[in-house]
């Protein structure tokens, strides 16, 4: 995670970032400060990047790499205004002693787990605004699991993990809003995933799905309110997380989320 000390609203890249809105920074930090808190009380190490000056949307952390079985596949962003972070996340790695064998810096856009979303069977992969759909074959190549193509078509849900949450990555248990996808990338996730938890446009309109799942907790935007029984039937808790500054920057509870799998 990194904290948004430096976090405002200067530019739009996405539907939601309206620089006209002023941003509460301390606020931001309080609200953002609240969701690493509750990751220490449910039991789970937090790791910190520290913010760098000059780049705002770096508290949206999930997007500056992917790790899968301790490798590291970096971010190439699609907006310069972006750019600079993905070698800030490199460094990081390098200096908590993830070798140079295991990092790749890539070739083609990806904006990590903004558009990678890992289950036990496979890596899903969003494309259609921001990541390059080369991206899913190099990282295919380099993680050595098969990877799904998704095409995104909703402006608003500009990145996978805005549009599909992982719920179990060992049971291969996830839920989507329909709407965010192709008419055939809809068709491959009822073939591969029929159960999945399929989510109204109110919830998902309030960034419902930017929310993560430890398997049993799913820590997610409190707003997304027709979430909650759904995820309880199915034997989640749900945990709702009030991140609506950061929301003028068009992420929530995923966005803030980077997930180290070792």
């Amino acid at each position: 995670m990194c904290p948004p000390a430096h976090f405002k609203v200067t530019y739009s890249i996405n539907p939601w970032m309206d620089p006209t809105k002023p941003v509460d920074v301390p606020l931001a930090v309080a609200q953002w400060e609240d969701l690493r808190d509750r990751y220490l009380a449910l039991g789970h190490t937090v790791e910190i990047l520290t913010p760098s000056r000059g780049l705002p949307d770096m508290v949206f952390a999930a997007n500056g790499a992917t790790v899968v079985d301790g490798r590291v596949l970096g971010a190439k962003f699609a907006y310069p205004e972006r750019s600079e972070e993905a070698s800030a996340h490199l460094d990081w790695f390098r200096a908590h002693g993830y070798a140079d064998l295991d990092l790749r810096l890539p070739e083609h856009v990806n904006e990590g787990e903004g558009d990678f979303a890992v289950t036990a069977s496979w890596i899903l992969a969003g494309r259609g605004f921001r990541s390059s759909p080369l991206a899913a074959d190099e990282a295919q190549e380099f993680f050595g699991r098969p990877v799904i193509g998704l095409e995104l078509v909703d402006p608003r849900y500009y990145h996978l993990d805005t549009a599909l949450c992982v719920l179990d990555d060992a049971r291969d248990e996830i839920m989507y809003f329909p709407e965010a996808f192709s008419r055939g990338s809809r068709a491959v996730l009822e073939r591969l995933l029929p159960d999945a938890l399929k989510v109204t446009d109110e919830d998902a309109a309030v960034l419902g799905l930017n929310a993560v799942s430890d398997g049993r907790h799913v820590l997610l935007p409190q707003a997304a309110v027709g979430l909650y029984a759904p995820l309880r039937a199915r034997g989640f808790e749900p945990i709702g997380m009030d991140l609506s500054e950061l929301l003028k920057g068009g992420g929530s509870v995923k966005c803030c989320t980077q997930e180290l799998r070792v």
